[in-house]
């Protein structure tokens, strides 16, 4: 009876193995990591933040990086000429701002400002307009016999501008009869057009202030043609 009772265990033993709980050596399980789809809510969400996103950085650079104008009159001739696409360069003046320091442009650059007033001379009362700048801070400009001439410490005898400076081969005198004498204060640009006879500017409305300064010309894209940079 001990025999018998001996091999049927044996045999239970051998029949019947141990079921693994888990998945074989050697392989792997895992559910498919996928995510649930986005509601229409989402998706519109999603859209706006992108759009408000743009606006935000197309709103940044204008206000203070670069932004694009057309010219309109002839008072830049032959520099510029009428419905030209320009872009100018706003970093520096922005930077002033917040420095708290003012942005004072060099001779002879070309900048667009803003100037109130105008209306006293057939315009809209506030025009942003582009000029170049003749004088600067400290400077006495004298207006007198269809020239500039500017007196300062470096240049106590004075001197034209148009002359000394790059820009002035074609510039036409200033129309005869003009006269202008005024010494420049603190923070202060006189400006004028190039094209003399045709131009409202400082010989007029007086200097401007360095705060009256949007940006300085650098680049004129249309017409393709006469693409140029200042």
């Amino acid at each position: 009876m001990l025999m018998c009772y001996s091999e049927t265990l044996v045999m239970t033993n051998k029949t019947s193995p141990e079921t693994p709980s888990g998945p074989a050596p050697g392989t792997q399980s895992a559910a498919p990591d996928e995510k649930p789809p986005r509601s229409a809510w989402q998706e519109l969400l999603s859209t706006v933040g992108i759009l408000v996103t743009a606006l935000l950085v197309a709103l940044f650079i204008i206000a203070f990086v670069f932004r694009s104008y057309q010219v309109d009159g002839p008072s830049m001739e032959s520099t510029l000429h009428n419905s030209d696409k320009l872009i100018i360069w706003k970093v520096p003046r922005s930077w002033a701002r917040i420095t708290g320091h003012p942005y004072i442009p060099a001779r002879g650059d070309v900048i667009v400002f803003s100037e109130s007033g105008l209306s006293q001379f057939g315009q809209d009362d506030t025009k942003q307009l582009i000029k170049r700048v003749i004088g600067l801070p400290g400077d006495r400009v004298v207006v007198r016999d269809g020239k500039y001439v500017i007196y300062n410490k470096s240049h106590p005898d004075g001197f034209n501008p148009d002359v000394t400076l790059p820009y002035g081969k074609n510039i036409p005198a200033t129309p005869a009869g003009t006269f202008n004498d005024v010494t420049l204060g603190k923070n202060q640009l006189f400006v004028s057009g190039d094209n003399r006879p045709d131009s409202l500017d400082s010989r007029a409305f007086g200097p401007i202030n360095a705060d009256q300064v949007i940006g300085k010309l650098v680049l004129r894209v249309f017409p393709l043609g006469a693409a140029k940079t200042f």
